[in-house]
């Protein structure tokens, strides 16, 4: 007798599914086809962008939008000193003013939660040939400032968006040539390979306890933190198979919809972008993580993007830390059919509720 599938849970890590891959009647994209020439494929983002930063071997500083993740600026901090530069989820992109770039500086821009369009800083790499800028594209990697951008250099971390363990692509958009990756696959790609495996199975009922595959999701996470290791075999050579369009096709699909059930104004990005899922502002910190356990215990694993903590590594911009410290992402990714959509919005109903 087949088992009952448990009980969903809505976010978390990403399981394996084969239903994703693309069938014969519609096309896929390898990142080599969709970037330009001069491309390579890495482990992590982090581990992508820090290779690049020492073949560059720049004398000046990096530049870092003050809202971002702290654990991969700290990282590229090692590389090269930072400076910070405001740039908050508030829809108001980059305060140029902030920008104090140098020649000889490289400037780390981000699509942030895949809202923007890229216009601005255009503009702003055409008036600045001396300094580099490398483009942050995690939060929408196939959208369109991705593929029309102008940037010497971007990066995309793919396994934030798609279903693979690892993997992240480092292009130049100008046909520069890039680093390759260092040394054999990582072994974490195998251990979150192993985890979602395991997901996969329980998510169907099988007999396997939840902690496993947790362990299995934490450690291999632990092993590829920072890696500029190439992706392991599994992401190699599921990328070209998997139904990316179907994938950001939906993952729009479920953001906007979130947010009409929410009656959250809409935060549209660009005409065939995708925003990065749904993101509340609650009034204060407690509220915030008060939300956080009532989702959780609600089987949702919303995650916050991204803490600093004031007494540690922080961009020192107090208004990004306050968005930090009141902020949550809503998982209205690919996987959530309506059912989850309207769980996901009553869950946030019957909370003390976050303000818009």
């Amino acid at each position: 007798m087949r088992p009952s599938p448990v009980p969903s849970e809505i976010g978390s890590e990403f399981h394996w599914d084969p239903a994703l891959l693309r069938d014969g009647e519609r096309g896929g994209h390898l990142p080599g086809e969709l970037f330009a020439a001069g491309h390579e494929l890495f482990a992590t983002g982090c581990g992508a962008m820090s290779a690049l930063l020492r073949r560059l071997a720049r004398p000046g500083r990096l530049h870092v939008p003050s809202y971002f993740c702290m654990g991969v600026a700290e990282a590229l901090g090692k590389d090269m000193p930072l400076a910070w530069y405001r740039h908050l989820p508030d829809g108001r992109g980059p305060r140029w003013e902030t920008v104090r770039a140098d020649p000889g500086d490289v400037v780390l821009a981000q699509n942030l939660f895949g809202r923007e369009d890229g216009a601005a800083w255009h503009e702003w790499i055409g008036a600045h040939p001396d300094v580099t800028v490398l483009e942050d594209h995690s939060h929408d990697p196939f959208g369109p400032w991705a593929r029309s951008s102008t940037a010497p250099y971007a990066v995309a971390s793919l396994r934030k968006t798609l279903p693979v363990p690892d993997g992240a692509v480092l292009w130049s958009p100008r046909g520069l040539e890039v680093p390759p990756p260092s040394g054999p696959a990582n072994e974490g790609s195998q251990l979150k390979l192993t985890a979602m495996l395991l997901k996969a199975a329980w998510r169907d009922g099988r007999p396997i306890p939840k902690e496993t595959f947790r362990a299995l999701q934490q450690q291999g996470e632990q092993a590829l933190l920072g890696s500029d290791a190439p992706p392991g075999p599994f992401t190699t050579t599921v990328l070209p198979l998997l139904d990316i369009p179907g994938i950001r096709a939906t993952a729009g699909h479920n953001a906007r919809a979130l947010e009409t059930l929410l009656r959250l104004p809409a935060c549209a990005p660009p005409t065939g972008g995708v925003p990065f899922r749904v993101q509340l502002v609650s009034p204060t910190e407690a509220s915030r993580d008060a939300l956080l356990a009532h989702l959780a215990a609600d089987g949702i694993f919303a995650p916050v993007h991204w803490r600093q903590d004031r007494d540690g590594f922080w961009s020192g911009d107090d208004e990004a830390a306050d968005l930090a410290a009141r902020i949550l992402t809503l998982p209205a990714d690919h996987r959530c059919g309506p059912a989850d959509l309207h769980r996901l919005a009553a869950a946030v109903r019957e909370s003390a509720g976050p303000s818009d």
